[in-house]
């Protein structure tokens, strides 16, 4: 799954936002269904570790200058998550990207 949010805040802005904000990318899944781990390998890029309904997904945000773009390796069996979690980043993704 991937979701391309463009925004005008610039990277550091964003960057700023997704470390105060990172943790509660658990909250766009069902409430009690998902675990997240989250680290920054370097400033443009926080990876996850998320496990949903015993089922592990990789994935990993890229911040860029104009867009920040999620990824999600989502297994097979949790395809059915799949529009859920598309909906609940583009809404969450794109209030911590609106310009204040």
């Amino acid at each position: 799954m991937r979701v391309t949010l463009p925004h005008t805040l610039g990277r550091e802005e964003v960057r700023r936002r997704m470390h105060e904000h990172g943790h509660e990318i658990g909250s766009y899944f069902p409430p009690g269904m998902a675990t997240v781990e989250t680290r920054w390998p370097h400033e443009d890029q926080m990876d996850l570790l998320i496990t949903a309904a015993g089922q592990r997904i990789d994935g990993r945000i890229e911040v860029y200058e104009e867009q920040v773009i999620i990824d999600m390796d989502l297994p097979a069996i949790l395809g059915f998550l799949r529009g859920t979690l598309e909906r609940a980043v583009r809404r969450h993704g794109g209030k911590l990207l609106e310009k204040s």
